[in-house]
């Protein structure tokens, strides 16, 4: 298959076209759930969950390989919604504290699970020493991208 590298136009098309298949699974989930959520508003929602009272603007920024202006361009989003709240660390005034409100744990308690079982199906048929190993490569190209 690497032979045939550029006759499939590159390997960034075909991880693209991966990728888009992934977030059109989410983006179908989503409207089968009626939530009105785009992708990277549930990532950043998923951070905040995950990260829980050490959730700040400044973590979700460096984790997201995004702008500061597009993160905070949600996270203003999710503030609209009634998702999460913006708040100042106490004692730290330079950091931007984000809480889930509770309508926003109900979208985390409603969306989860289910998306969970996309990620089981993301790796279904595949033994793990493979996909270990596809990470690892993943990995990989993506360091030589960075010499």
């Amino acid at each position: 298959m690497l032979n045939k590298i550029d006759e499939i136009q590159g390997i960034g098309l075909h991880l693209d076209l991966v990728l888009r298949k992934i977030q059109d699974a989410y983006l179908r989930l989503f409207l089968s759930l009626d939530v009105d959520m785009t992708i990277e508003q549930w990532v950043i929602l998923h951070q905040v969950y995950v990260l829980g009272d050490e959730a700040s603007q400044r973590e979700i920024v460096q984790s997201n390989f995004r702008n500061r202006a597009t993160i905070s361009r949600v996270i203003g989003k999710l503030e609209k919604k009634g998702w999460l709240t913006k708040s100042r660390f106490e004692g730290d005034l330079k950091r931007f504290k984000l809480e889930l409100t509770q309508s926003g744990q109900e979208v985390i308690d409603l969306v989860l699970p289910h998306g969970k079982e996309l990620r089981k199906l993301a790796v279904k048929n595949i033994q793990k020493e493979d996909f270990d190993t596809f990470l690892k490569v993943l990995d990989q190209v993506g360091d030589n991208y960075l010499e």
